[in-house]
């Protein structure tokens, strides 16, 4: 008998980059992001863009439009991706609305 460990799921580069550029992600996180007059507010617009931003890519999905980061129950999701994506896209929006005003 062979024993064989675990295997470990293997995620390329090219599976992450849909996921981080979705462009539902990007809209919401850089608008909200632009609009926070607080740092501490880009937490929660990264729960929001990364919500709704995969509720939009489920629909389109389910519907069968080829879409840039699908959401299907036999692919990848990525949700830590889209989370720290939508992070960043947020404060990045948020940096350059405070480096405009000043």
């Amino acid at each position: 008998m062979i024993s064989v460990g675990p295997t470990v799921p293997v995620v390329t580069l090219w599976d992450w980059l849909p996921a981080a550029f979705d462009p539902v992600l990007i809209l919401i996180a850089v608008w909200l992001g632009w609009k926070a007059d607080q740092f501490g507010k880009v937490l929660i617009i990264g729960m929001v863009a990364l919500a709704v931003s995969v509720l939009v890519s489920w629909a389109i999905s389910s519907l069968g439009i080829p879409w840039i980061a699908p959401v299907r129950s036999d692919g990848l999701t990525l949700f830590p991706v889209r989370f720290i994506a939508s992070m960043l896209w947020a404060s990045g929006a948020y940096a350059a609305r405070r480096l405009a005003r000043s």
